[in-house]
């Protein structure tokens, strides 16, 4: 089965097992303003919560996860939803009164449009620290951003997962780059000895790149240095399902990566606050970790022209009405 038809199944699957009640909160048209809102931090979100889906349900919702993206990222979700009990035996434990709205049941499945119609529509699941979109428009994924996940605690410290680290490509890989840098390509990609509190693109429906710094150009690394920045930036890439991470990729490379550009800000020792950006002619990438002793990671991958499929979306309508 091809990847769109795979997601359109694995959508339609789980909207049937949906009573009435529960479709129309799932449920919106895909012109409506509520495709393009998002947001990382703990709170509602518009659609079905997990909490309040019945045991097959939940594993329609598993499965529409497993059709859209990659297994590693797949998995990655879901680590990231168990991080909330994590997260509120630690706050718990502090006294902290944040430890009650922890819930990795409080994530929210929605659907914009028809799966399988001949009109554009897409998905979203959104809770804290998961922001996942994708977009279909007839035989074709068009869109997989903006793609956010993040991780708190990052490096469980304590009790019966103690030792267990989530999104650890995002920092490793970033690292390996860092560390292989020459001097004089640590002095251009180092912008700031201090990281930004937290990412700087926002959640708006438009990224704003104009605080993100830009460092050290693709074309002005060494060859060794610039197939590291590229696993980094595939490791993005690569949240989706393989097949269209590697339409994302070619997508990347026609637009050109010598204008890529990788930036550091902060400490370069594990531990301590840190933050990188890669900025290329078509995308950004933000990492920031900062919080929580630098244990609190927000990553997020945005495609410039085409969050929510906008850009491909244009194309395809554009195709559609072109006379033969």
């Amino acid at each position: 089965m091809n990847p769109p038809a795979e997601i359109t199944a694995a959508v339609r699957a789980w909207l049937d097992c949906l009573d009435e009640s529960q479709r129309a909160r799932a449920t919106f048209p895909f012109e409506h303003a509520e495709r393009f809102v998002w947001a990382y931090t703990p709170g509602t979100r518009q659609g079905l919560a997990i909490a309040a889906m019945r045991p097959e349900q939940r594993a329609a919702s598993q499965a529409i996860l497993a059709s859209a993206l990659s297994p590693r990222t797949a998995g990655e979700v879901n680590a990231i939803m168990a991080l909330e009990t994590v997260l509120g035996e630690l706050e718990r434990a502090d006294g902290r009164a944040g430890w009650i709205r922890r819930d990795p049941e409080l994530y929210w499945f929605a659907v914009f449009g028809t799966p399988g119609s001949t009109s554009p529509w897409s998905w979203r699941v959104g809770g804290h620290h998961v922001a996942v979109h994708v977009t279909v428009s007839r035989d074709r994924v068009i869109g997989t951003t903006p793609s956010f996940l993040g991780a708190n605690p990052a490096l469980v410290p304590s009790g019966s997962a103690a030792g267990t680290r989530t999104l650890t490509g995002e920092e490793s890989l970033a690292r390996t780059l860092l560390s292989e840098l020459t001097t004089a390509e640590r002095a251009v990609a180092i912008v700031d000895g201090v990281a930004p509190a937290d990412i700087l693109t926002g959640t708006g429906r438009h990224p704003d790149v104009r605080s993100v710094p830009r460092g050290i150009r693709h074309a002005d690394l060494g060859p060794p240095r610039q197939a590291a920045l590229e696993r980094l930036i595939c490791h993005y890439v690569g949240r989706a399902r393989p097949e269209v991470a590697n339409e994302t990729w070619d997508r990347i490379l026609a637009a050109g990566l010598g204008d890529a550009t990788f930036a550091w800000a902060g400490a370069d020792a594990p531990g301590r606050g840190h933050y990188y950006a890669v900025r290329g002619p078509t995308f950004v990438i933000e990492y920031d970790n900062t919080q929580n002793g630098a244990n609190h990671i927000h990553s997020v991958w945005r495609d410039l022209a085409n969050d929510w499929g906008l850009d491909l979306l244009a194309a395809h309508l554009a195709d559609a009405h072109t006379p033969a």
